[in-house]
């Protein structure tokens, strides 16, 4: 029997061994891996602020013509203000040049039904009769957006990121879905530069995850550099 006992105390001590080893590989490699994760996190951040802070203070001339324009147009507010929903399901404010009539809220309750997105999970009108003339221009050059650089800055979405939705349409997401609230919202996005509203719902979920799931700082510069081109030509802005 003695023999058998110390066999497996030997196999005892090489085991305790062998997982003391194993916790501190697993520990240097979650560390490291918090390390990059957070890394690229700051990096992004800081990217965030720096061009949209510097992107505030250049287009100051281009707001305040638009700001006049529209309030011309109905003497009505210059910013409409939403609720959006961003990382993990949390609500923040989003604010968009009012591009629509001033009750336009009310008036989409009465022609939801003639959406062009199918999905209930959006709502897309091509000839949407809620849209100013101003409003057509700055939308069709996603020049409505630009207040968001404002939300970037704040740190409730980014420059690249899921577009973020309301909570209507939030309401009727499947649990997969809802892995577009996973990572801060952002600006632009794949789909964003695939054909906007062209892309129907489905797979704008589709490209989202694959952004999640890709994400990096090469990818974020790409993004960005396509939105130029995406909002010129006016594909799906509507």
């Amino acid at each position: 029997m003695a023999p058998r006992v110390e066999i497996l105390e030997e196999l005892a001590r090489r085991y305790e061994a062998g997982g003391e080893t194993l916790r501190r590989r697993y520990l240097r490699k979650k560390y490291a891996w918090l390390f990059v994760v957070g890394g690229a996190r700051l990096l992004k951040r800081a990217a965030d602020v720096a061009v949209a802070g510097a992107m505030l203070l250049l287009l100051l001339p281009l707001f305040a013509v638009v700001a006049l324009c529209i309030k011309l147009t109905d003497r009505g507010p210059v910013l409409f203000w939403q609720k959006r929903v961003g990382l993990w399901g949390r609500e923040f404010d989003f604010p968009k040049f009012r591009s629509m009539v001033v009750n336009a809220e009310k008036i989409k309750d009465a022609i939801l039904a003639q959406s062009d997105h199918a999905d209930p999970r959006t709502f897309k009108m091509m000839n949407d009769p809620r849209i100013t003339w101003i409003g057509r221009i700055i939308r069709r050059l996603s020049i409505d957006e630009l207040p968001q650089l404002w939300v970037v800055l704040r740190g409730d979405m980014s420059l690249v990121g899921p577009r973020p939705p309301v909570p209507r349409e939030v309401a009727l997401y499947s649990l997969e879905d809802r892995r577009r609230l996973e990572v801060t919202p952002g600006l632009t996005c794949i789909w964003q530069v695939s054909g906007r509203g062209d892309i129907p719902f489905p797979q704008q979920v589709q490209l989202d995850v694959q952004y999640i799931e890709s994400q990096n700082l090469w990818l974020d510069l790409k993004l960005l550099f396509l939105t130029v081109p995406a909002v010129l030509s006016g594909r799906g802005a509507y």
